[in-house]
């Protein structure tokens, strides 16, 4: 029996709104998977669910942190695992909904026990980045962790900052750590998957300028938002920081860009953030497609319509829905239905 329901998508895809949806309908409490709504007073930018939203049913994971801190794929991991045990023992449908793929990557996969690092080690090795530059600390992964350091480019800041943190906390390889065992995830999932149909991705730009637009110009918005970030002395190098928008935003009240140039560079961004989800997505798609499976990947639905339905790696089925598409609800709960153990427990779950 599945545990959970998993809703992915790129963003500005609908996710939440197909969520709040299926929680009219049964007794569910929405676990987000979005590195940042976690946020605290990051709202509009993030497109966080409004009050009247949060109101429908339970949700989680959203405002857990202050933008000066930090949140880790392990730290979701061990708290969306915690959560779905809650919610079911509360009787209540557990619905994962977001589009970090990375958390779900940590989530499905498990995660090396590579230990977390600390303020200090990251400060140390922010100053060492500053005064010697990036390049030079990827050297320095030639030295200390040799595999990693054939892996990465030297541009890849993120890892090879990480790599030198767990280094200087532990004197140890990062590479070391990622050789040993990783635990699986310990429920099982059902996963609604929505995608531009023929990966036309035209339609979600459009979405996506709209949006970003109307975060622009709605009082109290992103630029606000931002300017508060900064107020607090929140920069480039924060993690909330790497929210697309308000790194945008960001260079805008900084004077590096003009705010025509701001709205297109917001507007590039997360569509390059939607076409790097949707890649990841579409993995099972293509090699199902690339199987010569078709017949056997797909599910009739009841207005003769198809939609392509895979197995991920674990055995978890996979159903990829079209977003623009206006029956994604009644899709969602026909899928539900063919698995009667899980509609049957959302059943009994009803309101």
């Amino acid at each position: 029996m599945c545990e959970a329901l998993v809703i992915l998508g790129p963003t500005a895809s609908g996710k939440s709104a197909l969520a709040l949806q299926l929680a009219k309908h049964l007794r569910a409490e929405i676990i987000s998977l979005d590195s940042a709504l976690v946020y605290k007073g990051m709202d509009v930018g993030t497109a966080k669910p409004t009050a009247d939203e949060l109101s429908i049913c339970p949700h989680h994971l959203i405002d857990i942190c202050d933008p000066a801190d930090s949140y880790s794929a392990a730290q979701f991991r061990a708290d969306c695992i915690a959560l779905v045990g809650e919610i079911r023992a509360r009787g209540a449908l557990p619905i994962i909904c977001g589009g970090t793929m990375m958390y779900y990557k940590a989530l499905v996969d498990g995660l090396s026990p590579v230990p977390t690092s600390t303020p200090e080690v990251r400060a140390k090795v922010q100053a060492l980045a500053d005064e010697q530059g990036w390049p030079a600390l990827h050297q320095l992964l030639a030295q200390y962790d040799p595999p990693l350091y054939a892996k990465l480019a030297p541009n890849d800041k993120q890892r090879v900052a990480r790599a030198l943190e767990v280094y200087f906390l532990t004197g140890r390889a990062m590479s070391s750590f990622l050789q040993q065992p990783k635990e699986a995830c310990p429920f099982t999932r059902l996963e609604l998957v929505l995608l531009p149909k023929n990966n036309d991705r035209t339609h979600l730009r459009e979405v996506i300028r709209q949006r970003f637009v109307q975060m622009l110009q709605q009082e109290h918005g992103l630029l606000e938002e931002t300017q508060a970030l900064l107020d607090r002395g929140i920069y480039h190098n924060a993690p909330a920081m790497r929210a697309v928008g308000y790194r945008q935003a960001a260079m805008y009240l900084q004077g590096e860009v003009s705010y025509e140039q701001m709205i297109e560079l917001g507007i590039i961004a997360t569509a390059r953030l939607a076409k790097h989800q949707m890649t990841w997505l579409r993995g099972g798609l293509k090699s199902e497609e690339s199987s010569g499976k078709d017949d056997a990947a797909k599910t009739r639905l009841p207005d003769n319509t198809t939609t392509t339905t895979t197995v991920t790696a674990d055995g978890t089925e996979r159903h990829y829905l079209w977003f623009e598409e206006p029956d994604k609800l009644e899709r969602a709960l026909h899928i539900m239905k063919s698995h009667p153990q899980l509609w049957a427990y959302a059943q009994a779950a009803t309101l």
